[in-house]
């Protein structure tokens, strides 16, 4: 059984702007429109980047229903699901179906973590419940546990269960998945620095950080390798490397937040427990971006 994309090429995860009294739905709204301007192929909404973690519940479902109807079907809304809390899981996925968002991006249970067959009954648990398709997000960084690939493996051709984001960092474990599932499931590169390599294993794009501030620059990344030009793709993976880890010197959103006041696009304000980058972490990423021509 093959699978159809949520998108190909780049889903830019959004940062949500926000002020002390709130979110900042103009600035939103503004953001977006940039964003599909620029050729992003799709948005993911309320994710880490997002700062989905820390907004209200009723934030989280506003900022969802407000986007997909500001996007009125430009390009696929991918609104972060995910929860330690597999029925809070459930019950915003479904409210997001009902809104209007094309799939749901759905990061494995933090802090309480999981078995991979806890994985198993969770995802799904969710898949059940939802109308859109699920993108498994694999980030075992923040969260303490990973997906194996015998679990994707398990996972592949369950209905409703589409994609992967995976931001493992362990191109082994991504060969050996790819080959494990074929065309069941979709993977996207989770990590900006692995956008040629995911594609050269079959990825289909990648859900970027970078692309908040440089779009164009990610979207050309993936554009150069599907027109098979895989040698201009990865030498645009290399010149991009310095920027994108400008942006992870400190945990996401932090960087990206600063980067994106610096267009004017939002205020540089982040919940607790972030805080606004570093000066000198700033200043290196503001030279970065102008080195680009961002700026």
């Amino acid at each position: 059984m093959s699978n159809q994309p949520v998108f190909r090429g780049v889903a830019t995860a959004l940062i949500t702007p926000l002020t002390a009294s709130g979110v900042d739905y103009e600035a939103l709204g503004r953001v977006i429109d940039w964003q599909i301007a620029e050729g992003v192929n799709a948005l993911v909404i309320a994710g880490t980047t997002g700062e989905g973690s820390t907004l209200t519940d009723e934030e989280h479902r506003a900022v969802v229903k407000y986007s997909v109807e500001r996007v009125a079907g430009r390009v696929p809304v991918i609104a972060g699901t995910g929860s330690n809390d597999t029925a809070y899981a459930v019950s915003l996925t479904r409210y997001c179906c009902e809104v209007g968002a094309d799939a749901m991006l759905v990061v494995t249970p933090y802090y309480n973590k999981a078995t991979q067959k806890g994985l198993i009954a969770m995802y799904k648990a969710i898949a059940d419940a939802s109308t859109k398709p699920l993108i498994l997000y694999n980030v075992p960084s923040r969260t303490g546990v990973n997906i194996e690939p015998s679990t994707y493996a398990a996972l592949a051709g369950y209905p409703n269960v589409a994609a992967i984001k995976e931001a493992n960092g362990n191109i082994s474990k991504i060969v050996e998945t790819a080959a494990l599932v074929g065309d069941k499931l979709t993977i996207y590169s989770g990590n900006d620095d692995q956008i040629v390599p995911i594609l050269s294993m079959g990825g289909q794009g990648v859900i970027s950080v970078l692309s908040n501030v440089a779009p164009k620059l990610a979207v050309e990344i993936c554009e150069r390798f599907f027109r098979g030009d895989v040698a201009g793709a990865a030498k645009l993976q290399c010149e991009a490397l310095p920027l994108i880890q400008a942006l992870f010197c400190e945990v996401n959103p932090i960087p990206v937040k600063a980067g994106m006041a610096a267009l004017g696009w939002c205020e540089n304000y982040l919940r607790l427990p972030l805080t606004p980058m570093e000066p000198e972490h700033e200043a290196k990423l503001l030279d970065l971006m102008r080195a680009h021509g961002l700026l």
